[in-house]
């Protein structure tokens, strides 16, 4: 059965972010210029990544996949984000909002598990760095990020089947300048309550379980931390784990906010602009928080464009 048929309505409009006329173009700068740093930082750390045999490690293993997903997510909803800033009527079809829901829920869950990985991988290497090695292989890196990818998988299959069973009769104006879960309930003409019920359990489930791990890793991290002697050792165990303690804080904080509430339309126009942060602001600080404050990426990075100087350098004088 094609997709339209579950519907009498077979395209949405997307309202945007605001709309006061004003703000249209200052705002089509602000995200477009925030898109191309997004794309650039996250493909720049996977390149550097792939290319440095000294970043070949667990730690920026879960870098580069989290770079990945910023990278395929950001781009799930942007371009058509941009088109409400400069078109009166931002329209989408019903089949390609299903379709924008389903990688929107995948990227954004698999991102709270990679997180939540990196926090364990920080345990292991502050509070068990002797055992590092074998607790983290390649083998149990690689079962760790699948792990983070089913969980998308089945929490995007989750929200968007049970989206597809409801029916849009009337409205066809979606509050969001994307297709999310709660903006659409808005228009649903059929009951929603199964929907608001998986949302509160996939979500709940989804926040709440990667938030007490992520706790419980930074209370043992900080335990250990505390009965270290050198005052070097604390700084850098410290450094090593204060990229990834603002990367969660911003993307948990405003996430939670957005769907750990009870469902109603002044949630959906608060949710509108705290998405902002972990849609927008997320993809792009992650690579910037991680580069600027990480002296092996510098120093791979430093590396790299020595290494370019000098083989253009050497073509020029051959």
């Amino acid at each position: 059965m094609a997709l339209e048929n579950a519907s009498s309505i077979t395209e949405f409009i997307l309202a945007g972010l605001t709309d006061q006329p004003q703000l249209q173009l200052p705002l089509f700068f602000l995200f477009m210029g925030s898109y191309v740093i997004t794309i650039m930082g996250n493909l720049g750390l996977i390149i550097l990544i792939r290319m440095n045999s000294q970043l070949h490690t667990p730690m920026y293993y879960f870098l580069f996949n989290l770079s990945f997903i910023d990278l395929c997510y950001s781009s799930v909803f942007t371009p058509k984000m941009l088109m409400n800033f400069v078109l009166k009527k931002n329209i989408i079809s019903y089949s390609g909002c299903m379709t924008q829901l389903y990688f929107f829920c995948f990227f954004v869950i698999s991102e709270i598990y990679v997180l939540t990985i990196m926090a364990y991988d920080r345990y292991v290497a502050i509070c068990n760095p002797l055992l590092y090695n074998v607790t983290m292989s390649n083998q149990v890196c690689s079962w760790l990020v699948g792990g983070a990818y089913a969980m998308g998988f089945a929490g995007a299959m989750a929200h968007t089947g049970c989206m597809l069973r409801l029916s849009f009769c009337d409205g066809n104006i979606i509050n969001h300048y994307m297709c999310d879960v709660l903006p659409l309930l808005q228009l649903s003409c059929t009951s929603t309550y199964v929907n608001e019920l998986v949302v509160f359990i996939v979500v709940g489930t989804n926040v709440i379980v990667p938030s007490v791990t992520i706790f419980t890793s930074y209370a043992l991290i900080l335990s250990s931390i505390l009965s270290m002697t050198s005052t070097e050792g604390k700084s850098k165990a410290f450094s090593t784990c204060s990229s990834h303690i603002i990367a969660v804080a911003l993307f948990f904080g405003s996430a939670s906010f957005m769907y750990l509430k009870p469902f109603s339309s002044g949630v959906v126009d608060q949710g509108k602009i705290s998405s902002i942060f972990y849609t927008n602001v997320g993809p792009v600080l992650n690579p910037l928080i991680y580069s600027l404050r990480n002296k092996d990426v510098q120093a791979a990075m430093k590396k790299t464009l020595r290494k370019r100087m000098f083989l253009r350098t050497e073509a020029v004088f051959s």
